[in-house]
C-alpha cells in the first residue's frame, strides 16, 4: 500500500494567508499588535504557533487582550485552517516563545499594565497548555515531549519564585497556568519544588492530568498533597508496582479530588502465593476508599489480580463507568457475568479485556457483555485474548449491533485470512468503524504450534510476500464495499486508540 504523508496539506481561507503574511516581518507585526482588532489575536496565535514566529508569539501572550489563552481552543481545526496543531508534537521553538511571553507578562506590573491598550480592560488570568500530544514515541529534536513541556513550566515557577519581593503597587499580574503532569523518578524533586513555588506566587500551577512513573510510594503521596482537589482530572500511576499495601497508602490522597474523572492503577494485587489477613483488610480499605469517588468516568485496572473479584470492586462506585480497562486481570466467567448484568455496562463507551482468555468459558459471558454494552460502546480492546475463528464467527453478530463501534482491537489473536474477510464483510453494517487493528493471519507463519501462545504470535517470524497478499486483498475488498476509509492495520504503535476524554 503507498504510504501517505502523515499531514496531508491544510485548507486555507484568503484571512489566514493575510494574517500569515502579516506576520511575515516580525518587528513589524510586534508594533501593529496595539493597532490591531482583538478579534484577530486567535488567529494570530495560530499562526504563529504553527510557522514558528517566535517574536511575535512571545509579544502575542505578554500583550493577550481576553482572560483565558487557551491551547485546545487556539490549536484546534478552525474555520480558517483545517491543521489540528494539537494532534502533533508542539515546536519546542514555540513553547519557549509562549513561555517567554508569560514570564514576560509576570515581570509587568499592575501599574504598567493598565497604561497598556490590549491590557486595558483585560488580563490574561489562565494560560490552558492542556491537550497537548503525549504519545510516548521519540520524535526529532524539534518537538517538545510532555516531558520537556512539565520541566520547562516547573521552571518558569521557580523563577518567578526566586525573583524576590516587590515593592507595593509593583506586584505582578497573577496567572494561573493549567498543565498536565508527567513525573518520574528523576523529575520529582524538581516538580517538587514548581509545585511549592506556586503556592501563593503570582504564577499559580494546576495540573489537571497527572501521570506518576516508577515513583516510590513516599514522593507519589508528597506529590499528590501538593496538587489542587479542584483541578485534578486524572491520576494515572504506572509502573510503581505498589500492590495492595502500597496503594492503601496512597488511595485516600488520591479519594480527596471530588471532580476525579478518570484513575488509573496498575498491578493491584497481593502476594496471591501467600494470602493474608492484612492483604484482605488492605483490600476491603481500598474498596472502600473507592466507594469516595463521585465523578469518577474511567477506571483502568490493567495488570492486577482481579478474578472473581470484580463484583467487590464495581459495587463500591457511586457513578456509572463510561470506560473500563481490566487488561491482563485474569477474569473468570462470573467476572464477565457480573459486569454485564451491572449499571456500568450500559454506560460503556471504553472497553479493553485485553489479556483475558476469552476464547473457553469466558466467551459466552463476554458476548453476554458486548450486547449488554452494544448501544454505546465507541471503543473495543481484544489485544491477545485468544480469540481464534471460531470464537470470532460466533461472536460476529453481537459484535456488528454495535453500531456506534469506531475502533476495534484484535491484535496477537490466531486469527486466519478467512477469519478476517468475514469480519470484514460482517462489519459493513457498521457506519461508523475508522479502526480496525487485526493481526497477521495465521495463513502467513511458518509451523504455528496449535493453539498458538500470543508470545509466539507477537514474536515469530511471518512471510512478508504472504503477508502483503493479505494487505492487497483486503485492500480490494475494502474498496469493493465502500469502505476505503476505514483503516485496517497491524500497527500497534500508532496513535489510532482513543483516550477516554476525546471519545
Amino acid at each position: 500500500m503507498r504510504w501517505l504523508p502523515a499531514w496531508p496539506s491544510a485548507m486555507h481561507t484568503l484571512v489566514f494567508l493575510s494574517t500569515r503574511q502579516v506576520l511575515q516581518c516580525q518587528p513589524a507585526a510586534c508594533q501593529a499588535l496595539p493597532l490591531l482588532p482583538r478579534e484577530l489575536f486567535p488567529l494570530l496565535f495560530k499562526v504563529a504557533f504553527m510557522d514558528k514566529k517566535t517574536v511575535v508569539l512571545r509579544e502575542l501572550v505578554h500583550t493577550w487582550p481576553f482572560p483565558l489563552l487557551s491551547f485546545q481552543q487556539l490549536l484546534q481545526e478552525c474555520a480558517h485552517c483545517s491543521r489540528a496543531l494539537l494532534q502533533e508534537r508542539p515546536s519546542t521553538e514555540s513553547m519557549q516563545a509562549v513561555i517567554l511571553g508569560l514570564t514576560a507578562r509576570l515581570h509587568t506590573p499592575e501599574t504598567e499594565a493598565g497604561t497598556q491598550p490590549l491590557c486595558r480592560k483585560h488580563a490574561l488570568r489562565v494560560l490552558d497548555m492542556t491537550g497537548l500530544l503525549d504519545d510516548g514515541v521519540e520524535q526529532d529534536p524539534g518537538t517538545m515531549s510532555m516531558w520537556d513541556c512539565t520541566a520547562a513550566v516547573a521552571r518558569t515557577c521557580i523563577a518567578q519564585q526566586q525573583g524576590g519581593t516587590v515593592e507595593p503597587g509593583q506586584a505582578p499580574l497573577p496567572v494561573e497556568v493549567r498543565v498536565d503532569l508527567r513525573v518520574n523518578r528523576a523529575s520529582y524533586a524538581f516538580l517538587r519544588e514548581a509545585l511549592r513555588s506556586s503556592v501563593g506566587s503570582p504564577l499559580r500551577l494546576c495540573c489537571r492530568d497527572l501521570r506518576a512513573e516508577d515513583l516510590p510510594m513516599r514522593n507519589t503521596v508528597a506529590l499528590l498533597q501538593l496538587l489542587d482537589a479542584g483541578c485534578l482530572r486524572r491520576v494515572d500511576l504506572r509502573f510503581n508496582n505498589l500492590g495492595l499495601r502500597g496503594l492503601s497508602v496512597i488511595i485516600p490522597h488520591v479519594a480527596r479530588f471530588q471532580h476525579l474523572a478518570s484513575l488509573r492503577l496498575h498491578y493491584v494485587h497481593g502476594d496471591s502465593r501467600q494470602p493474608s489477613v492484612d492483604g484482605e483488610d488492605n483490600f476491603r480499605y481500598f474498596l472502600a476508599q473507592m466507594g469516595r469517588f463521585t465523578c469518577l468516568r474511567e477506571l483502568s485496572m490493567g495488570s492486577s489480580l482481579l478474578s472473581g473479584r470484580l463484583d467487590q470492586l464495581l459495587s463500591t462506585l457511586q457513578s456509572p463507568l463510561e470506560s473500563l480497562e481490566l487488561a491482563f486481570c485474569a477474569l473468570l466467567p462470573e467476572d464477565l457475568r457480573f459486569l454485564a448484568r451491572s449499571p456500568h455496562a450500559v454506560h460503556l463507551k471504553k472497553l479493553d479485556l485485553s489479556g483475558n482468555d476469552l476464547s473457553g468459558g469466558q466467551l459466552e459471558p463476554f458476548q453476554g457483555l458486548l450486547q449488554a454494552a452494544a448501544a454505546t460502546l465507541l471503543h473495543l480492546e481484544l489485544t491477545e485474548c485468544q480469540l481464534a475463528d471460531p470464537q470470532l464467527l460466533s461472536t460476529l453478530p453481537v459484535l456488528t449491533r454495535c453500531a456506534s463501534l469506531r475502533y476495534l482491537g484484535l491484535y496477537g489473536n490466531p486469527l486466519s485470512m478467512a477469519g478476517l474477510k468475514e469480519l470484514l464483510r460482517d462489519s459493513v453494517v457498521q457506519a461508523e468503524l475508522r479502526t480496525v487493528v487485526h493481526p497477521f493471519p495465521v495463513d502467513c507463519y511458518e509451523g504455528l504450534p496449535w493453539p498458538p501462545p500470543a508470545s509466539v504470535l507477537l514474536e515469530a517470524s511471518i512471510n512478508e510476500e504472504k503477508f502483503a497478499r493479505v494487505e492487497a486483498e483486503l485492500h480490494q475488498l475494502l474498496l469493493a464495499s465502500g469502505r476505503a476509509h476505514v483503516l485496517w492495520t497491524t500497527d500497534i504503535y500508532g496513535r489510532l486508540a482513543a483516550d477516554y476524554f476525546s471519545l
